[in-house]
């Protein structure tokens, strides 16, 4: 099972800037845990998320030689071509909504603009040697009233898949996910898409976190975002935020499952006390 710890999700939409210190120290703790994939920062534009207008003096900073690959959220062609300049960059992630409102509102382009930006993000990526996954936020459905299904979904996830993209993680951007559609898209999806691994991305209440990983998981997924202490949303989706999935929560079920976890028990430890750290400092 991969864990992918999303700080960049946990950190976006905070009140208070974490400096750049807070956060190359914050980083580098998570980089010596054992996680497959960190979400670290993201190049976009710092007037829409302005808690991010310093990842690339960040990634500057980071301690060098972990295993862990670093992934960068961009929500364009300009913030592809940004990303790709930095060597320490292994993954690209594009936010790619299966809600046309939300898509607007995240990326400011249609769906259709937003699937001319992927095709060129691909080539951009297969050129430089990085790896792009792709988002399908609002992937269980939207509060806009938009067209949705899971017919829907799997419709976006093969028009993905025959680019040639290779990680598709669906997002429950507002927590609006149920066990019963969760389960139809996995145990759909990664039987017939095996060279493609997909991956769940759950922002959920406290109460309803655990009945969506395990039926992902008993779908086939085996690949997971989450946060440390749940922290973080989507705060391009609306006011009152959603939590992400806890990392520790997640470490929890694996253990319920007799799943082996990436890392020991004491260093997810001492990441659950950096974590601690940098957001009391910030007023968590």
């Amino acid at each position: 099972m991969k864990f992918i710890e999303c700080p960049r999700d946990a950190m976006q939409g905070w009140h208070d800037f974490i400096t750049t210190k807070e956060k190359i120290a914050y980083l580098d703790v998570l980089l010596e845990t054992g996680f497959d994939t960190l979400d670290f920062g993201s190049f976009v534009s710092p007037k829409a998320i302005p808690q991010m207008a310093d990842t690339a003096d960040v990634l500057r900073g980071l301690r060098s030689g972990s295993q862990t690959k670093l992934l960068a959220i961009v929500a364009n062609v300009r913030g592809a071509e940004d990303a790709v300049l930095h060597e320490a960059v292994d993954c690209l992630g594009f936010p790619f909504s299966l809600s046309e409102t939300f898509q607007l509102r995240n990326t400011n382009k249609t769906m259709e603009q937003s699937l001319d930006q992927v095709q060129t993000i691909q080539e951009l990526c297969v050129k430089n040697g990085r790896q792009l996954v792709i988002y399908l936020s609002m992937g269980f459905g939207n509060p806009y009233g938009d067209p949705y299904s899971p017919e829907i979904a799997l419709q976006w996830a093969d028009t993905f898949a025959e680019l040639g993209i290779s990680v598709i993680s669906l997002a429950d951007t507002v927590g609006v996910a149920k066990p019963a559609v969760i389960s139809e898209l996995f145990s759909t999806l990664v039987p017939a898409y095996p060279d493609v691994e997909f991956g769940a991305h759950f922002h959920s209440t406290p109460q309803a976190w655990e009945e969506k990983i395990a039926a992902a998981y008993d779908g086939g997924c085996r690949r997971f975002d989450s946060a440390l202490r749940g922290i973080g949303g989507c705060p391009m989706a609306q006011d009152e935020l959603v939590g992400n999935i806890a990392t520790e929560n997640l470490a929890a079920f694996c253990a319920k499952r007799g799943i082996d976890l990436p890392f020991s028990s004491q260093k997810l430890l001492e990441a659950m006390q950096a974590a601690d750290k940098v957001f009391r400092q910030h007023g968590f």
